[in-house]
């Protein structure tokens, strides 16, 4: 199986191609250097290191051309269990049950390529179904009450919350960002950096989801109104507790002023909707919700991608496309009735 090691800015790969006749293990390897300009395929590989996790107690101690479609499908069954997102104790999504596989099936291929191995067994793999149906979202009627109560909360998710209605930024984007990345002149907040959690690391910075996703995003005079005002509640709050306090440039931050865990924005807003009756759809409801609302309101395709970060706009087309597709019926709705206006004078 395959290795990946950081170094600085470069990734050391090493690939266990079987054993050659004398029985000496075959390994192949090559550097990595990511540069300012990578991809967004460039940037998935990078992260499959973080894949290796789960894969190497899995199939790691197997010789490469020992590894059966049966090994793999039994791993990628074991990923669709309860348990497998060690977060929240649930099944992991069935589009990064296909990460999995695609990291396992390209090390087989560069094995093939090499001229190591004839088969690849993960392409017999039977995967789970993508989830395409439609992702719930509030009413605009839901988002104003949502808003209005959230004015009797604490500040620190009042600003979470609003940030999130307002940007689409994903919430490990949200949890990332400092406050350097204000602009307080222009209102424009910068996305850098996202948070992550996992048991070996706890929480911990990381890049961004896409290249793309590091973008700047202009919030109205309101928004960085209130920004200011949980700036200077926290800059309090900080002196009170004196050398206990953790110095931290992020937003969100927890008692001591380590930055917030992933975890906390859902358990926090769980319990408010069960408070105030609201159906809780997840936090990233809020960025589909901003979404649908940039479709709505006519705005093009492509400058939804861009709000959204994606890497190009057919990913905006496959998620939206029921939205799209409205949006498109009363684009074809006025021009009938503007023919039909121009007929009439005629």
């Amino acid at each position: 199986m395959a290795t990946i090691t950081k170094r600085g800015n470069t990734y050391r790969i090493k690939v266990s191609c079987g054993y050659d006749v004398n029985g000496k293990q075959v390994v192949q390897s090559m550097t990595y250097r990511p540069d300012e300009s990578i991809t967004a395929t460039q940037i998935r590989y990078v992260r499959y290191q973080q894949f290796t996790k789960k894969v190497y107690p899995a199939l790691g101690h197997l010789r490469l051309d020992k590894v059966s479609t049966r090994n793999v499908q039994l791993f990628i069954n074991s990923l669709s269990k309860d348990g497998a997102n060690e977060v929240i104790g649930k099944p992991l999504a069935p589009k990064t049950v296909r990460l999995y596989q695609g990291f396992i099936s390209n090390t087989f291929s560069y094995a093939i390529r090499l001229g190591m191995l004839t088969d690849n067994p993960c392409s017999r793999v039977t995967l789970p179904k993508l989830d395409n149906k439609e992702k719930p979202i509030y009413t605009l009627e839901e988002t104003e009450r949502f808003l209005s109560l959230l004015e009797n909360e604490p500040l620190q998710f009042r600003v979470f919350f609003v940030l999130a209605v307002y940007s689409g930024f994903r919430r490990g984007e949200l949890l990332g960002i400092e406050w350097k990345d204000i602009d307080w002149q222009t209102g424009v907040i910068k996305i850098c950096r996202a948070s992550n959690y996992t048991k070996q690391k706890d929480t911990f910075t990381d890049t961004t989801k896409t290249a793309k996703s590091k973008q700047s995003m202009k919030f109205p005079p309101f928004v960085i109104a209130l920004l200011g005002e949980y700036m200077a509640e926290q800059a309090e709050y900080a002196d009170s507790l004196g050398d206990k306090w953790e110095e931290n440039d992020r937003l969100f931050v927890g008692v001591t002023g380590r930055p917030l865990t992933t975890s906390l924005p859902y358990k926090w807003f769980d319990k408010f909707c069960k408070k105030n009756g609201l159906p809780c759809y997840g936090v990233h409801q809020y960025r589909h919700l901003f979404d649908s609302l940039l479709i709505k309101e006519g705005v093009d395709i492509v400058s939804v991608s861009g709000a959204l970060g994606h890497t190009n706009p057919n990913i905006t087309l496959g998620v939206y496309s029921h939205l799209i597709g409205d949006t498109q019926n009363k684009v074809t709705e006025a021009v009938t009735n503007a023919l039909d206006f121009a007929k009439t004078k005629n």
